[in-house]
């Protein structure tokens, strides 16, 4: 179907990036003065199913290895996930969109600083969202080096958002979208240019009002969907597998309880002005995980109500620059080396990063210069500006 449509489609995408950049002070202004919920969106796909379409008994062995992070899922959610790629989205963090929706199913996130302090996430799900439509959001726009760390998932990751800064300059991330073969590919997934029933906007989500650009959302199998529209699902319309040039991490189990550290918390912030973005992350020894608290508040998924977790917590410095323009962007050296530390099991390793270029796996090495195993679960990688305070 997509070799037959492809023209089509790619001026469909290229068609919906150019209104977006003419109409892009128009929506700025629409997103903060407009209420009520946008009825009159015009999708160009038709309205997709829901759910995986498989029973999954969750309760089976779970003997299946994700190779994002290592987890061990079963052999359905094992078949689903195997027939598609990586699917990274951008959700915002501002104070007015907690709690959010679909953190807590994401295999891999990465945290930095969007604005003026204020974090976002790149939030990362493959194996963890298979047996389940997941609901995601709100969906904020797209930033260069987010899109540095999307690019680690195999060829052309599928890349969800809506619009993003597009500012000539380094910060001009909707024209390296171009830059990087994703419109032409089909795996950048713009709102600007999909739009309703794939994304809608939620004004009561959390019981109450919130301004337009807390209010974007989709789910899981509806982003899926669209992918597999452009036979964009574990191999391209070339036959090309999504993860023929990806390197795994490498994976360990837990340690045994009794050789487990006792380092319990975990804090630090990005900014020091802004301790509403604040993160600390509490340690569990008898599950062996780690609690996020954000704010100073437990951070939540909306979704279930359960609070967020990880199995390891990983502080990965970098060199920040900016705000360089009048738009308050930033931006951050994601391509080189720094310092890192690596909390698991109680205990944290101190060590260093590498990335050798945008595609290339970031690699966790410790003092002796091995790559540090990292265990099995969820993990989450937090972007703190070289030189920034960490306390445990």
């Amino acid at each position: 179907m997509f070799k037959q449509s492809k023209k089509k489609l790619l001026i469909s995408i290229l068609g919906g990036f150019i209104l977006y950049l003419v109409s892009t002070g128009i929506s700025y202004a629409g997103f903060h003065f407009l209420g009520g919920s946008n009825t009159n969106l015009v999708s160009p796909v038709k309205p997709l199913p829901t759910g995986s379409g498989f029973k999954i008994d969750l309760n089976a062995p779970k003997t299946e290895k994700c190779p994002l992070n290592g987890g061990l899922f079963t052999k359905a959610e094992r078949q689903i996930w195997e027939k598609r790629r990586p699917l990274t989205v951008m959700i915002e963090n501002h104070s007015d969109s907690r709690p959010q929706s679909g953190l807590s199913k994401a295999d891999v996130v990465y945290e930095a600083v969007a604005e003026g302090g204020i974090t976002r996430f790149l939030a990362v799900f493959y194996c963890g969202a298979a047996a389940e439509e997941v609901t995601l959001g709100p969906i904020r726009s797209a930033r260069t080096y987010f899109m540095d760390f999307a690019s680690e998932y195999g060829d052309f990751p599928l890349y969800a958002h809506v619009g993003g800064a597009n500012k000539p300059g380094p910060a001009n991330a909707l024209g390296q979208i171009g830059d990087y073969g994703w419109l032409a590919k089909g795996n950048d997934m713009n709102q600007f240019s999909i739009g309703f029933p794939v994304f809608w906007r939620d004004y009561e989500r959390i019981g109450h009002p919130v301004a337009t650009e807390h209010t974007m959302y989709s789910t899981t199998e509806k982003l899926w969907g669209v992918a597999s529209k452009r036979d964009l699902n574990a191999t391209d319309e070339e036959g090309h597998r999504w993860d023929a040039n990806f390197e795994e991490w490498k994976f360990k189990d837990d340690e045994e309880s009794s050789l487990r550290g006792t380092i319990g918390k975990i804090s630090f912030s990005f900014w020091e002005n802004s301790p509403d973005y604040a993160v600390s992350w509490e340690y569990n020894k008898e599950n062996n995980n780690y609690l996020r608290f954000n704010g100073g508040q437990p951070h939540k998924d909306l979704n279930n109500d359960s609070q967020i977790q990880a199995k390891t917590v990983i502080i990965q410095f970098m060199k920040e620059k900016g705000p360089i323009d009048e738009i308050k962007h930033m931006l951050y050296e994601t391509v080189g080396s720094g310092k890192a530390l690596i909390f698991q099991d109680g205990k944290v390793i101190e060590g260093s990063w590498k990335k050798e270029k945008r595609q290339a796996r970031t690699k966790f090495i410790d003092k002796s210069g091995k790559e540090i195993l990292l265990n099995r679960g969820p993990i989450w990688i937090e972007i703190v500006p070289t030189g920034g305070p960490v306390s445990y």
